[in-house]
């Protein structure tokens, strides 16, 4: 049986490039790189080093800079993109301001709402407007409680990082509106470090505070 995630991805990356967007990687910290998805306006990395090349200026067209922030269970050029809040607030922004980003507008889905709510609080000189969808501004101990009394579940690691392929389909039916057909043997990489983010996600309803972010 063919894993159709395997073929579909290749063909995606292939999509977006004739779109007119590309991989790059940024170094935001030494030992820290990520991976973004630009214009092509913006600059190529150096053919001697893995850092973009810090001295050239990007093209820049006069349009608004959008940024899309993936959920938690996929990547980049699938359903945006993947970090941490604790790391992606910075991470994202570094990133940013290294490919010539000055202002720009945030459209997230599910955890990347989470971090580009965090980014907005951070750095407000960065983002001019937001949004979100399927997500809340932070994922305090009430909320999350409540949300995994109504699927049925312990954690959100059981939830987002299941073991079983009833757990896959749980998983997929409860966040997809119309599900695709998908082998039963699809499942996820890098469990540990997946599950520390989870447990890391999920705060005291006392530390939490709701801020103002004005759009322009």
């Amino acid at each position: 049986m063919v894993n159709i995630f395997a073929v579909f991805k290749p063909l995606l990356r292939g999509l977006m490039k004739l779109a007119g967007v590309r991989p790059q990687r940024v170094e935001i910290e030494p030992g820290t790189v990520m991976n973004f998805w630009v214009p092509n306006e913006t600059p190529k990395k150096s053919k001697n080093t893995n850092e973009s090349d810090t001295n050239t200026k990007p093209n820049k067209p006069n349009k608004p800079a959008v940024v899309f922030i993936h959920g938690f269970a996929a990547d980049g050029i699938i359903t945006w993109q993947f970090q941490v809040l604790a790391l992606a607030r910075n991470s994202v922004a570094k990133g940013l301001r290294k490919l010539g980003v000055e202002r720009c507008t945030l459209v997230g889905f599910s955890y990347g709402g989470m971090v580009g709510f965090k980014m907005a609080e951070m750095y407000p000189d960065l983002v001019e407007s937001m949004v979100f969808t399927s997500c809340v501004m932070a994922l305090t101990k009430s909320i999350s409680d409540a949300a995994l009394e109504r699927i049925g579940l312990k954690s959100w690691s059981e939830f987002l990082l299941p073991d079983s392929v009833q757990g896959v389909k749980l998983l997929l039916t409860r966040a997809t509106y119309k599900l695709p057909w998908i082998p039963n043997f699809i499942m996820f990489d890098n469990r540990k470090e997946k599950a520390e983010l989870l447990k890391a996600l999920v705060i005291d309803d006392k530390d939490f505070t709701i801020t103002h972010h004005p759009q322009v």
